[in-house]
């Protein structure tokens, strides 16, 4: 055992416990309070277990996808969370998460900053069959908790159907199948009232 590499996880382990602090603007599906990003990031990682045959390309690495997801939120730690539909908030969101990645992912040893990073440049970039499907199970996530909640963040913040398909439309590129879900779901949620049409 490495006593220096075992204090820096330990170190990083403790450090991202603060992600159950960052709250989100996604509410929960009983509409009781919304959601931290760590529920976020366990809902999404189970999703990803459950929906990976839903994937564009076959043969993706699950195992990949599943990191991506749990640590692509670290970074709201120091950055915030953003929500997606604020863009005044979303003009410095670049450089507010790459401050944050460096310094949250330099806690760890070398190998492990190095991997994390890379997983978290390439799950922003979304040029991979695992970080487009990837991205796609986040997005879908919080609009499918708005479905089944009863809109509680669309009916708040005024969002549109045309809104929703703007900032989701890159999901068809890790999934067809669940964009083609998610736009059925948007139908419904305008039928309902509680998506603006």
């Amino acid at each position: 055992m490495n006593p220096i590499r075992l204090a820096q996880q330990m170190k990083f382990i403790a450090e991202v416990d603060k992600l159950k602090q960052v709250v989100r603007e996604s509410w929960l599906v009983d509409a009781s309070r919304k959601e931290t990003d760590a529920e976020h990031s366990w809902h999404i990682t189970v999703m990803a277990l459950l929906l990976s045959e839903y994937a564009n390309h076959d043969g993706i690495d699950i195992f990949k996808v599943m990191k991506m997801l749990l640590i692509h939120d670290v970074v709201e730690i120091d950055a915030g969370d953003t929500f997606i539909y604020d863009k005044d908030h979303a003009k410095d969101q670049n450089n507010r998460e790459q401050k944050a990645a460096n310094r949250l992912f330099g806690l760890l040893p070398a190998d492990q900053k190095d991997e994390f990073k890379v997983l978290w440049e390439e799950f922003e970039a979304m040029n991979t069959p695992e970080a487009m499907f990837a991205r796609a199970i986040d997005s879908i996530q919080p609009l499918l908790l708005a479905y089944l909640n009863g809109g509680c963040s669309w009916r708040i913040h005024s969002i549109s159907k045309s809104q929703v398909i703007e900032t989701k439309k890159h999901m068809g590129n890790g999934s067809s199948e669940l964009w083609k879900y998610t736009q059925e779901l948007l139908d419904d949620a305008v039928k309902k009232g509680i998506l603006k049409s």
